[in-house]
């Protein structure tokens, strides 16, 4: 499967949820369930960094047959060190690309951005935690990279959309 695939982002967090990580979908995967009409490749993950989370992280991801992006053919996979960090692991799964963010905008970790979510429904009984729209957009502005400023536009109409 090529980086640019889409992934399946049903299915990984299907095997995040067997798992019981505790994770926070973020990134263009969160906006377009919240209604924006964006399109995006990977799924983008908040996890807990705590010691317990990143062991469930791990069995899920060799579950996933989860390795680095680059380069792909070591075929290198993370570590709980990695994963402990407030870095970005940037993964190729089975089903798709996945980055798991140890923080996000101004170093905001789990922890920070959890009362800052909403609940949903997935299908087949699986619920997950996605960052709410104002949150979204307020990281977006924090990190300021070009790719997020192009959809802040987008994120804040949709925004406005949803209080009407």
């Amino acid at each position: 499967m090529s980086a640019t695939a889409r992934t399946d982002c049903r299915e990984i967090l299907k095997t995040l949820h067997a798992h019981r990580v505790e994770a926070i979908v973020v990134g263009g995967i969160s906006a377009a369930l919240h209604g924006a009409p964006v399109t995006t490749f990977d799924l983008d993950l908040l996890h807990s960094t705590e010691a317990a989370n990143v062991q469930r992280l791990l069995a899920a991801l060799e579950e996933l047959d989860a390795v680095y992006r680059l380069p792909a053919e070591k075929r290198l996979r993370p570590l709980a060190s990695h994963l402990s960090s407030p870095g970005r692991q940037r993964l190729m799964a089975r089903f798709g690309p996945l980055d798991l963010l140890g923080s996000i905008g101004r170093s905001r970790r789990y922890e920070d951005l959890l009362p800052h979510t909403v609940e949903m429904e997935i299908g087949e009984g699986v619920r997950v935690r996605v960052l709410d729209l104002e949150t979204l957009i307020a990281t977006k502005e924090e990190t300021a990279r070009d790719t997020d400023l192009a959809v802040l536009p987008v994120l804040r109409r949709t925004l406005e959309e949803r209080r009407r």
